[in-house]
């Protein structure tokens, strides 16, 4: 007895250790996406009004919650035009909207509830999403139809209220107070798979994955810049999520194409979860503020990135890091790889002290403190110690780039309290009008890298060592 005591307690050690055991980047990337997906074949068919302004919000979810009552299936549409608010998934639900199936979002902001979520790195109310997956395991969402939310009037609000916002030195919380409905949140949930859609117009964030595991975003077209640009209007966000992949997607948007986040300053660094194993292949982004970006929410520490097999045209970014020194994190362990890009703005563009009037928070004088929002209260508490804020920014691998026709190469920024650390290029080739700068650095390695530059051959260094460049 006392024997098979020991060997119960020896095979649990060895279990621990391997739980504990950090995986190579090989490992954790066979395991990332959705598990498992709706497998019941039962129709739940929505009906569709004759008047395509009618709106359909409770007939779609009629047919979303008999489908869950029943243990799952598939809620399917009539061709046509479907004018809808907020509709929840559930369980074992797979909503199919198929080619000739058009969702529109409404329009009013009163349908689309309010609830408790996390937007832009802090936890608040803020109106739900035209799709959601809420605290639900094994959803799909998929087709070749349309969803357009027809996010222009919340872009219109947002910029008048902008205008009114800056004039009174409030630029760092009109993003919050501008309450605009995201297009598809994932929040809470597993094994969820977003597959073949077009998404058009998003009123801010196209798609988010928050809080979430086992995700696979598979096959979107986004068309953002459709009607005009709107602010705001990242294609793909993973925000604070694990195992997470996104492949075969198209983005076209005004702001971030594929974005990481994991928590903005005290409430981000409060909620502390980091967003990880994440694998983002063969996809394309067009206009949008970086192919890939990381940040600006890194509170929560963001690890184990793979981008590979990307291309872009136009987009002002190719890999883009950015924090504040208020926001605290860790990035670490990210690979970027097999990329070919035309006509950017920087290849590899990295600021610790980003965007100072949106990423710290001073209330102007003539407010009262105990009146104020909930969410304003949380932006304007101080990190302390204040050391807590400062990013960390190390373990980078970047391989087998080819970049046309960027304005800079390369415009890396530190802080003399946080310098970037080990970077890795290797065969990596930009043609640019500027080498750039790298400053606050140490231990970069550059092995076949070329840059062909109209100022100069190489990016110019301040603050740098250990640097192997040449």
């Amino acid at each position: 007895m006392k024997n098979k005591y020991i060997l119960c307690c020896f095979l649990l050690m060895m279990a621990a250790a391997q739980i504990g055991k950090a995986q190579t980047k090989d490992e954790w990337v066979k395991k990332v996406g959705a598990r498992i997906q709706p497998s019941k074949k039962q129709i739940f068919k929505v009906a569709l009004a004759k008047d395509s302004a009618v709106l359909h919000t409770g007939a779609i979810q009629k047919a979303i919650d008999e489908c869950a009552a029943a243990g799952g299936g598939v809620v399917t549409f009539e061709p046509g035009v479907y004018l809808t608010g907020s509709i929840f998934l559930k369980d074992g639900v797979h909503l199919k909207i198929a080619k000739g199936v058009k969702l529109k979002g409404s329009q009013d902001i009163k349908d689309y509830p309010e609830m408790e979520t996390r937007i832009a790195g802090i936890e608040m109310k803020w109106p739900a999403a035209l799709i959601n997956v809420i605290g639900s395991k094994n959803v799909a969402v998929s087709g070749d139809g349309l969803v357009h939310a027809q996010g222009r009037v919340f872009w219109d609000m947002y910029w008048k209220m902008r205008k009114e916002y800056d004039a009174k030195g409030l630029r760092w919380i009109i993003d919050y107070d501008a309450k605009r409905p995201r297009t598809v949140l994932i929040s809470g949930s597993a094994d969820v798979t977003l597959k073949g859609l077009t998404l058009q117009q998003a009123g801010f964030w196209t798609v988010q994955v928050l809080y979430s595991d086992h995700v696979t975003v598979d096959g979107l077209l986004i068309q953002n810049n459709v009607g005009g640009h709107g602010p705001s209007t990242d294609g793909v966000d993973i925000d604070s999520s694990s195992w997470v992949l996104v492949e075969n997607c198209d983005i076209d948007c005004n702001d971030d194409n594929f974005c990481i986040k994991s928590g903005r300053d005290w409430d981000g660094l409060r909620v502390n979860r980091p967003t990880e194993y994440v694998v983002i292949r063969k996809c394309l982004a067009r206009k949008g503020g970086g192919l890939l970006t990381l940040g600006s929410e890194t509170s929560g520490g963001i690890r184990h990135i793979l981008a590979t097999d990307l291309r872009g045209k136009g987009t002002k970014n190719a890999l883009n890091m950015k924090s504040a020194v208020t926001r605290g994190g860790t990035v670490e362990d990210i690979y970027f790889e097999n990329i070919a890009m035309d006509s950017i703005g920087t290849f590899l563009q990295i600021n610790m002290n980003w965007n100072p009037s949106y990423s710290y928070s001073k209330l102007p004088e003539g407010y009262n403190e105990a009146s104020l929002p909930a969410h304003w209260k949380k932006l304007l508490t101080k990190v302390e110690p204040a050391e807590k804020g400062i990013p960390v920014f190390k373990d980078v691998y970047i391989s087998n780039i080819n970049i046309k026709g960027a304005k800079v190469a390369i415009n890396a920024n530190g802080t003399e309290q946080s310098k970037l650390i080990n970077y890795n290029l290797q065969n990596v080739n930009v043609t640019a009008e500027s080498a750039g700068l790298i400053d606050h650095a140490r231990g970069w390695n550059f092995k076949n890298v070329k840059i062909t530059a109209d100022d100069q051959g190489k990016p110019v260094l301040k603050d740098a060592s250990d640097m192997n460049i040449k």
